[in-house]
């Protein structure tokens, strides 16, 4: 990955803020052109320092009141690909880390309710071949949620 100077940090702070700003006022806010700002964005992007544009949906107003935590043990931890691959079918999986400590895997999901958390735990992930234990941590709040600070003096 390229170095980033501090022109590239300070868009990265800017858009961090607010993604949807229009590259005419982080141009006036950086003291350079819009196709500066323009090029210098698409320079992020396509070396991977920008990962991605978008919204984020909020779960429960699409239903899914509940915020689960799953850590997975693996028979062994050359299965995760594997299980990756079935995790991948499973629609309110949304998160997958490969982990050191208690867990092979963490995955973060949402489900409706109770019940639906159930059969996921027993008639899904707990059927994944290789999978030997699972241990559940429901959300009770998610009291923050950001992007990484860009410090723009360093």
């Amino acid at each position: 990955m390229e170095k980033i100077d501090k022109l590239d940090k300070k868009i990265l702070s800017i858009l961090a803020g607010n993604a949807r700003i229009p590259f005419k006022d982080v141009a006036a806010e950086c003291g350079v052109s819009r196709a500066a700002i323009h090029q210098r964005v698409q320079h992020l992007v396509e070396n991977g320092v920008i990962t991605g544009s978008g919204f984020d949906v909020n779960p429960k107003a699409l239903g899914y009141t509940t915020c689960t935590y799953v850590g997975l043990n693996l028979e062994r931890g050359s299965m995760y690909k594997e299980v990756v691959q079935r995790l991948v079918n499973i629609p309110e999986v949304v998160e997958c880390h490969f982990t050191t400590g208690p867990y092979t895997m963490l995955i973060k999901l949402y489900s409706r309710d109770n019940e639906q958390l159930m059969d996921l735990l027993n008639n899904q992930l707990q059927t994944i071949p290789g999978v030997v234990s699972t241990e559940t941590l429901i959300s009770l709040e998610q009291s923050i949620k950001r992007e990484i600070a860009v410090k723009t003096g360093v």
